[in-house]
């Protein structure tokens, strides 16, 4: 009789890659977490950073600066970041699974917050601590600062200065260049950018015109996500896979959740 295995984490991620596109999908401290698709801003200052690291000399042949580079975690047997933005050496070789990156290569780790504050702020920081990565840097959208964390040391970082906008931080040297930024100018990069409302009321003429992208705030919720064929469990306590899905001013995102066998 053949032994059936069990799904692992990284099977349960594959799964859960192909029903909810563009979210971006990682493994922390042996629980799923989901970030959803960046917003413009997000994305833009992300490119301004990548210009500026490239003009720093930072993208040749002993760095390489790139965006979502995968780095394989030691704080768990499936546990694996996708950082925002990395500064890594050259990493052809020194893949070492699911398409991640070994953490020795990494010189900077940097993140523009979400709406999963507690990923960056909290579970990456000792995440990638854990990892030895020498810096991190958060830009923190919410409370408009900058953090530079530096000097790993048994699960966290010995170093943590915040900056705020008027200040100028000049990053260590041993990412590969001494890179200054602008606190101010980068917090305003990321800015969130609301979408103005549309100033046409509703009239006889537009009976149907709405909104567009405005969705109603609702309760948090749970999902239930099934494999194709997986009979629905007929005894109480045998519960299917579950994450917790709540939609936030008109976004759906996935906050973190542990699957349950």
């Amino acid at each position: 009789m053949r032994t059936r295995t069990a799904p692992t984490l990284l099977d349960e991620v594959d799964w859960l890659m192909e029903r909810v596109p563009g979210a971006r999908f990682e493994v922390l401290g042996g629980e799923i977490c989901v970030t959803p698709l960046a917003d413009a801003s997000h994305a833009g200052v992300l490119t301004d950073l990548v210009l500026l690291f490239m003009e720093a000399g930072l993208h040749g042949e002993t760095t390489r600066v790139v965006q979502k580079l995968a780095v394989w975690l030691p704080s768990g047997p499936y546990d694996f970041a996708v950082p925002d933005l990395s500064i890594a050496e050259p990493f052809r070789g020194h893949e070492v699974e699911y398409n991640c990156c070994d953490p020795a290569i990494f010189r900077l780790v940097l993140e523009v917050t979400s709406n999963n504050y507690g990923n960056e702020l909290r579970s990456k920081v000792v995440a990638y601590a854990d990892a030895r990565i020498p810096v991190y840097v958060i830009i923190n959208r919410r409370d408009e600062r900058i953090h530079v964390l530096t000097d790993p040391s048994d699960g966290e970082y010995r170093s943590h200065h915040i900056h705020a906008p008027g200040e100028r931080i000049t990053l260590p040297g041993s990412i590969g260049a001494e890179v200054e930024l602008d606190v101010a100018a980068l917090l305003e990069a990321a800015r969130r950018r609301l979408q103005a409302p549309d100033p046409t009321p509703l009239t006889p003429h537009h009976p149907h015109r709405q909104q567009p992208h405005r969705l109603p705030q609702r309760p948090r919720e749970l999902l239930e996500f099934r494999r194709p064929g997986r009979a629905r469990p007929h005894h109480e306590g045998d519960s299917p896979r579950r994450l917790r899905v709540r939609e936030i001013a008109g976004r759906q995102q996935i906050v973190t959740g542990r699957l349950h066998p």
